[in-house]
C-alpha cells in the first residue's frame, strides 16, 4: 500500500493544475461532470488534509477515542463528497452508516462502483447540496471538505453558501455536529462565525500539515459547530492555537476576525437573559418552582440531547390574581419567538389566556415539524413545570402567532430556492383590526391575505386587506403633485391593480402592519426637518430592501407619489407572488431589481453622485434565528453595510431600518454599530406595543436634532397637511410624535 493510504492502481489529485480553472466552475455541475469523467475510478482527489492528520480530530469530535469502536447507528452525512477517501475511511474505521451526496452523477457512478463490494453498506445519493431531499433531523454530524469553500468567492454572491449552511442545519439533531474542513478564508469564517450564534458551540482546529506536497499552499482548520441549547451564545475556542505558526496573511486574518467575533459574542452575552435549565428550577435556583409565586417570571430552556428532538426557549410566568377565577391552573401556550421580542407582550399574554401559570414555549425556524410532533417532543418536560398536586391537569394550548382566526383557505404554496416554502392564505379573523377603512363593509366578514415564508411560518411575513370593491381610480402623475415644490401625501388614491382571486383585490390604501405605517411617518417627519423640495421632473430617490408581499411600496406609490422608488429583492420567486397574489406592479415610478443588497448598496456607495439614494430603507427579516436577530439580517447591521449605507445616501438622506430581537445583548450591540456610523442623528420609534422597532439615522451629523426640533418637526408636518382630512394624516401625524432620539447605551 502506497503512503498515505494509496492502493496501487490509485492516483491522488494533489496540483492546483487539475482543478477546475475559473471559480466559476466550482459551482458548475457540467464542469465537475467533465472533471471526474476525466479520471479512472480508482483516482481519489484530498484537497486540504488526509486521513492520518483528520482521523484523531474527527473521531474525538464523533464523541468517540481512536481505541474506542464507534456505535453503528450513529449517522453521518457527507456533503459534496466528490471522489475524496474521507468516507470510506471513516466506514473503515467503524463509521457504517454514511450517506454521501454530490451533484455530479460522474463521481456519485465512479464511488458506488469503486464501493459496492467493500463497503456495500455505505449509500450514495445525486443530490445538491443546497437542497438536499432529506429529513429534517436526520444526522449526528455532518463532515464538510471543503464543501462550503467550493460556493464561497469574496466577490460572488454569497448566497448559495447561506442556503446550504440552512439545509446543514436543519438536517442535524439536536445535540449534532456540522464538521466543516476550510482553508477559513474571511468571507468563509466570516459566514460560519454569523451562521452559528445562538443556539451553537463552536471550536476551532488546526489541522496539522504534512510535508508532502498538497493541493494548496494555505493551512487548513477544523470548524466544529454543535447545536446546543437555544438561548445561549458562547465564545469560539480554539485548539492548538499555539500549534500554527503566527506568521502569514492567512493565520493573522483568521486570528483577527477570531478576535473580532468573540468580541460580538461578549456584547451579545453582556446582555442576554439569564436562562435556566429544567434541573436549575428543580434544585431550587428560582424557589420552589412547585409553588406558584404571583409575578415571578423565569427564562429558560426544554429538551436534553438524546431525549427530545429539539431545545426550546420557554418563559414560565406565575400571573397575578385576577378578580374572576383563573380557567386554569396551567397552561402551555406555544408562539413564534418574535413575540417575546417585547417584555410587555408575555405578560399580556398571561391575562388573555386566564391561567394561574402560564408557559410559552417559543417556537422558531429550527422547529419545522407539525405541532403535534412538538407536544409530543416536549411534554415531558412540560409536566414537570406543573405546580404541585396538578400534574394530571397539564392543558396545552397549541397557537399561532397571530389572533385566532375562524376561517382560513390556502390560497397558494409555492417553493423557491432563495426563501424555501412560501405559502399564501386568506384568513378571517374572530376579532379584526379596529383601523379598517370606512369603505368597508364592517357588517361582513374581513378577509385579509398573508404571505408567509416556511422560515417563519408562525407569522406572516405581509398580511394584505382584501376588497370586493372594484378600484378604478389611478394614481395621479408625478407631475401634478410636484407644482408645489414639496414633497406631498395625497389622499386616499388607490391603485387599480388586482390580486388574482376572482372578484377580490388587494386594498392599497391600508396597512396593517405598524411597521409600515411608521416608516411612512418617519419619511414625512424628516422629509419636513430638512426642508426637501423636489422640483419638476425631480423625485426622491427612494430604495427599499426587500419586497415581501410589495404592500409597502405599492402605499408608498399612491400616497406620497413624489418618490421615485426602487426596491432590491434577491429572489424572483417572491416578485412573482406578489404581482400575481397581492396586486403588485411596476410603473416608470416603481422598479424592482433582483440582486443582492449588499451588492447594490456598494454600488451605489461608489457611484457618482447622481446615484445617491436620498431615503433606505431596509424591510427584511432574518432568515435565521441563531443570529439573536427577528428582522433584519445579521450582516444588514454590521459595520460594513452599515458604512456603505451612509455612503449610498445623498446629502440630506435618511436611512430606515426595522429593527427587532428577543435579545438586550443583540440590541445593545446593534445599537452601538448604528452610532458609531450614524454618530448623532439616530431616531428610534416602538411600534406594535413595543414588539420592535424603528430606527431612523441622518446621514449628516449636525445640527443636532434633539427633541425640542423634533417637536417642532411635528408641527410643521401637521401645518402641511392640514387641508387633507384623509385617515391616513391622522394616523402618520399621530405615530410622527412617537419618534425620539436614540439614546446613548
Amino acid at each position: 500500500m502506497a503512503e498515505n493510504g494509496e492502493q496501487q492502481g490509485e492516483q491522488c489529485v494533489r496540483t492546483e493544475k487539475e482543478l477546475p480553472v475559473l471559480f466559476g466552475d466550482f459551482t458548475s455541475k457540467e464542469s465537475w461532470d467533465h472533471f471526474f469523467a476525466a479520471r479512472g475510478a480508482g483516482d481519489f482527489s484530498e484537497w486540504y488534509a488526509d486521513w492520518p492528520q483528520l482521523r484523531t480530530l474527527l473521531r474525538n469530535h464523533l464523541s468517540f477515542p481512536p481505541s474506542a469502536p464507534p456505535p453503528e447507528e450513529l449517522t453521518i452525512l457527507v456533503p459534496a463528497c466528490g471522489n475524496s477517501r474521507l468516507s470510506e475511511h471513516l466506514y473503515d474505521d467503524g463509521f457504517r452508516n454514511i450517506i454521501n451526496v454530490d451533484f455530479s452523477r460522474e463521481v456519485i457512478s465512479a464511488m458506488m462502483r469503486r464501493n459496492l463490494r467493500d463497503r456495500p453498506e455505505m449509500r450514495w445519493r445525486v443530490m445538491d447540496m443546497t437542497d438536499m431531499q432529506l429529513s429534517n433531523g436526520a444526522f449526528e454530524a455532518i463532515i464538510d471538505k471543503g464543501g462550503l469553500d467550493a460556493l464561497m468567492e469574496p466577490d460572488i454572491d454569497p448566497r448559495l453558501g447561506t442556503i446550504y449552511l440552512s439545509e446543514a442545519k436543519r438536517l442535524l439533531k439536536a445535540g449534532g455536529k456540522y464538521i466543516c474542513l476550510t482553508l477559513a478564508e474571511s468571507h468563509v469564517v466570516g459566514l460560519l462565525f454569523r451562521k452559528f450564534r445562538f443556539g451553537w458551540k463552536v471550536s476551532l482546529h488546526a489541522v496539522a500539515q504534512e510535508p508532502s506536497s498538497g493541493t494548496t499552499k494555505q493551512r487548513a482548520f477544523l470548524f466544529v459547530a454543535e447545536k446546543y441549547i437555544l438561548t445561549v451564545i458562547s465564545q469560539i475556542s480554539f485548539i492548538d492555537e499555539y500549534s500554527v505558526e503566527p506568521h502569514g496573511n492567512q493565520v493573522r486574518e483568521l486570528f483577527e476576525a477570531l478576535e473580532r467575533e468573540n468580541t460580538v459574542r461578549a456584547e451579545y452575552s453582556n446582555g442576554t437573559y439569564t436562562c435556566y435549565s429544567l434541573k436549575d428550577l428543580k434544585q431550587g435556583v428560582q424557589g420552589n418552582i412547585g409553588v406558584l409565586v404571583p409575578g415571578r417570571g423565569i427564562n429558560l430552556f426544554l429538551g436534553e440531547t438524546g431525549v427530545s428532538r429539539f431545545f426550546y426557549s420557554c418563559l414560565l410566568l406565575d400571573a397575578h390574581p385576577l378578580a374572576r377565577p383563573f380557567s386554569d391552573q396551567y397552561r402551555v401556550l406555544f408562539i413564534h419567538s418574535r413575540l417575546l421580542a417585547s417584555n410587555v407582550r408575555p405578560w399580556v399574554l398571561a391575562v388573555g389566556q386566564s391561567a394561574a401559570r402560564l408557559l410559552i414555549v417559543a417556537l422558531d425556524a429550527n422547529h419545522n415539524v407539525s405541532p403535534i410532533e412538538i407536544v409530543n417532543d416536549i411534554f415531558r418536560f412540560i409536566e414537570q413545570l406543573a405546580p404541585r398536586d396538578d400534574i394530571k391537569k397539564v392543558k396545552v394550548k397549541v397557537t399561532h402567532a397571530d389572533e385566532g382566526y375562524k376561517q382560513q383557505k390556502i390560497v397558494s404554496k409555492v417553493t423557491s430556492t432563495l426563501s424555501g416554502p412560501i405559502a399564501i392564505d386568506d384568513v378571517i379573523y374572530f376579532n379584526p383590526p379596529g383601523d379598517i377603512p370606512n369603505t368597508h363593509d364592517k357588517s361582513k366578514d374581513i378577509i385579509f391575505r398573508r404571505l408567509r415564508f416556511g422560515r417563519t411560518e408562525a407569522f406572516a411575513q405581509s398580511e394584505a386587506l382584501l376588497s370586493t370593491q372594484v378600484q378604478n381610480k389611478k394614481v395621479p402623475a408625478a407631475s401634478e403633485t410636484l407644482k408645489k415644490g414639496k414633497l406631498r401625501m395625497v389622499e386616499s388614491q388607490p391603485s387599480d391593480s388586482q390580486a388574482s382571486s376572482g372578484d377580490t383585490n388587494v386594498d392599497h390604501e391600508y396597512l396593517r402592519s405598524g411597521h409600515d405605517k411608521g416608516k411612512i411617518s418617519g419619511l414625512l417627519l424628516f422629509s419636513i426637518h430638512s426642508k426637501r423640495t423636489t422640483s419638476a421632473g425631480r423625485l426622491v430617490k427612494t430604495v427599499i430592501i426587500g419586497l415581501g408581499a410589495g404592500l409597502l411600496p405599492m402605499s408608498l406609490r399612491n400616497y406620497v407619489p413624489t418618490l421615485k422608488i426602487e426596491v432590491v429583492e434577491s429572489d424572483p420567486v417572491v416578485l412573482n407572488v406578489a404581482k400575481e397574489y397581492f396586486g403588485f406592479e411596476e410603473d416608470d415610478c416603481l422598479k424592482v431589481h433582483i440582486t443582492d443588497a449588499m451588492k447594490f448598496v456598494k454600488e451605489r456607495a461608489e457611484g457618482h453622485n447622481s446615484s445617491k439614494i436620498d431615503v433606505l430603507i431596509i424591510e427584511v427579516d432574518s432568515s435565521d434565528s441563531s443570529s439573536g436577530l427577528i428582522c433584519p439580517e445579521a450582516e444588514l447591521v454590521e459595520e460594513p453595510f452599515l458604512l456603505a449605507a451612509k455612503d449610498s445616501l445623498s446629502d440630506k438622506g435618511l436611512f430606515i431600518l426595522m429593527f427587532a430581537t428577543c435579545y438586550p445583548g443583540v440590541r445593545a450591540a446593534a445599537y452601538s454599530k448604528l452610532q458609531t456610523v450614524f454618530s448623532s442623528n439616530l431616531f428610534i420609534m416602538h411600534v406594535d406595543k413595543g414588539f420592535s422597532e424603528l430606527i431612523f439615522a441622518l446621514k449628516k451629523d449636525s445640527p443636532v436634532i434633539g427633541e425640542e426640533e423634533l417637536a417642532q418637526a411635528c408641527e410643521a408636518l401637521r401645518r402641511s397637511l392640514e387641508h387633507n382630512k384623509g385617515e391616513w394624516v391622522k394616523r402618520a401625524l399621530d405615530d410622527s410624535k412617537k419618534i425620539e432620539p436614540l439614546r446613548k447605551s
